[in-house]
């Protein structure tokens, strides 16, 4: 069995489902697009099985760029769980055939609320599209299951649909990275965006030296400072030595470098930040310059080590 021409065979029939969604993409994809943007409440997505699964990961996608929504599963919509949806919410209610009876059955109360629905199915003409305010037609030619049996393309076409649907919604909102960083505290972006330098410099045990430090000391210090350099003060300079200005000097002056002092090989040219910096700016500083390592300084004191 040749597996690899069995995976470009599938990746080929969802090629082919991709490139008819984009060809069935109308007019209700943009009225869908705009009744999200103009609602007050959220727009609440439901589907059962794998249409369900897919919906979680769009419901997901919207949350987190800048539209509140949730995923509601039909069986439990249809036992209480309906009185989470209020009349300014939108509801897109997914099922590749349009028939699936545990979203059916939700139909009479989102329509007594006064709820707006975007259907998303493979079949136009189904009791769900017909029921629904907008249609996203996710038809696919075939499956990439052998059998026609295992939802593959078509749930490729819906996944991609809600992709869809998210970057429009980004772009109509003109959602930035800082609004994604407010949504992802946790993450490097979030901590790019949000954080200042002094919420992540280092301030405990600094190694600090003087310029007339032995250079057996220095290293001392900066093997016990575990941050690979050496501060070095000479009056209201401040410089840096390097675990790198360490290894270069040891090919320029062999042992001989081991009865110098400190001043022969730190740097006074360095790039310092104040604390109250961002930390975009300091990682867009580190970056420009190439450097591992900040001091944060204010005046001539050195109030910490900001490293990437």
């Amino acid at each position: 069995m040749d597996t690899v021409n069995i995976a470009r065979e599938v990746i080929s029939i969802e090629i082919e489902a991709l490139k008819t969604l984009s060809k069935n993409l109308n007019l209700d994809f943009t009225s869908a697009v705009d009744v999200i943007l103009l609602t007050s409440g959220r727009t609440i997505i439901c589907g059962m099985g794998k249409s369900g699964i897919i919906g979680k990961k769009i419901a997901a996608s919207f949350a987190s760029t800048g539209t509140p929504s949730f995923f509601m599963h039909p069986g439990e919509a249809f036992h209480g769980d309906l009185g989470m949806v209020t009349r300014d919410d939108v509801f897109i209610a997914i099922s590749n055939s349009g028939e699936t009876d545990e979203v059916l059955k939700l139909l009479p109360f989102l329509r007594d609320n006064g709820n707006r629905i975007i259907a998303i199915t493979g079949n136009p003409y189904s009791t769900l599209a017909k029921n629904s305010h907008y249609h996203l037609n996710i038809e696919v030619p075939e499956e990439a299951c052998p059998l026609q049996l295992a939802p593959t393309s078509s749930t490729t076409a819906t996944l991609v649909m809600g992709d869809a649907l998210t970057v429009a919604l980004m772009k109509a909102r003109n959602f930035k990275p800082e609004n994604f960083a407010k949504l992802h505290p946790g993450g490097s972006l979030g901590r790019k965006l949000l954080s200042k330098v002094v919420d992540e410099m280092i301030t405990d045990n600094l190694p600090i030296v003087d310029v007339n430090t032995a250079m057996v000391e220095v290293l001392h210090i900066m093997t016990s400072g575990h941050l690979g350099v050496a501060i070095v003060k000479d009056g209201n300079r401040i410089g840096l030595i390097t675990d790198g200005d360490v290894r270069r000097a040891l090919e320029k002056y062999g042992k001989d470098l081991f009865d110098e002092k400190a001043l022969v090989i730190a740097n006074f040219t360095i790039k310092t930040i104040s604390s109250e910096q961002s930390m975009t700016y300091a990682i867009d500083i580190m970056e420009k310059y190439e450097v591992k390592c900040l001091l944060v300084t204010n005046n001539h004191d050195v109030l910490g080590v900001l490293q990437k």
